[in-house]
């Protein structure tokens, strides 16, 4: 069809140029993406822009990562564990949009818990904090088994100079003849020791976290692959971490001959983000004494 037969095409031309001053009409005309995407950028910088104070700027900006949303990409399944209860997903929503997840109350380590309920992502008594770390490295290690590189989480012998050992070493050769060590960490975006930090750039936590994880691991270094697998509770991965997970991703394509293998394994690692969120929010309530006394009467 002819530009001059289709209603009202100049009218809707010249709106889109008003909208988008500095954008130039998209060569392939047929793209909605290419028509949306100078508007939604122009929308995400006006709300960056309008945050009323430093968390919203950060959550902002960590929510638009492209790794942040990989959970929301998951095929909710209970059979393959790819489903979040509702609790959890109504935790992981209000998270991501920023909305009220709670009343305010007292957490149990006695600070102030406001109506965001973001105190329980740093809170000294995380009740998520173990298991989003112990996932995120079994993960790890069945995902270098698939793809023939055995490896063992703590390895024996391999000691920083505090005397604590990584999280997981491979048992063959990773990456140019040396043997892969590894590291996770996962870090509160909204922390106070990081909003400085994340207010200004998506992901600045994680990164900063991998500054002190090779620094830690500083003796390892000279004859070890090290990855410090730095995440943040709102998704954002640090330099090392996106690295790492590209190159492991391209060979579990290799190995399983899945084009979205690689998309899976960053999916779950997603999941165990937002499980483990969930569980440091709800650990910072009360609990309530159960009732199983009164039903097995």
């Amino acid at each position: 069809m002819l530009d001059d037969e289709i209603a009202n095409l100049r009218e809707a031309r010249e709106a889109w140029c008003e909208s988008c001053p500095s954008a130039d009409i998209p060569v392939a005309r047929h793209c909605q993406r290419d028509w949306d995407s100078p508007r939604l950028k122009i929308a995400h910088a006006s709300l960056i822009d309008q945050s009323p104070d430093d968390s919203e700027r950060a959550r902002i900006l960590a929510v638009s990562a492209p790794e942040s949303g990989h959970w929301l990409q998951a095929l909710p399944s209970r059979a393959i564990g790819t489903i979040l209860d509702p609790s959890s997903l109504r935790i992981a929503i209000c998270l991501r949009l920023g909305s009220r997840i709670c009343v305010p109350h007292t957490c149990v380590c006695g600070k102030d818990v406001d109506r965001l309920g973001r105190h329980g992502l740093s809170c000294s008594r995380s009740a998520g904090r173990m298991f989003r770390h112990g996932t995120i490295n079994d993960l790890v290690r069945r995902a270098l088994a698939t793809v023939s590189v055995p490896a063992v989480l703590e390895p024996v012998g391999m000691t920083r100079d505090d005397g604590k050992r990584p999280d997981g070493a491979t048992l063959v050769p990773w990456k140019l003849g040396r043997t892969l060590v590894w590291d996770a960490t996962c870090v509160d975006t909204f922390a106070q020791s990081h909003i400085q930090g994340t207010r200004i750039q998506a992901g600045a936590a994680a990164d900063q976290a991998q500054i002190l994880k090779r620094r830690k691991y500083s003796s390892l270094l000279n004859d070890y692959e090290f990855a410090a697998l730095a995440v943040e509770t709102l998704g954002p991965w640090s330099a090392d971490m996106k690295s790492f997970m590209g190159a492991l991703s391209a060979r579990l394509v290799d190995t399983t001959g899945d084009p979205r293998a690689g998309a899976y394994l960053c999916q779950r690692i997603s999941l165990a983000i937002q499980r483990g969120n969930a569980a440091s929010v709800m650990g910072s309530m009360p609990q309530a004494d159960l009732l199983e006394g009164v039903f097995s009467l």
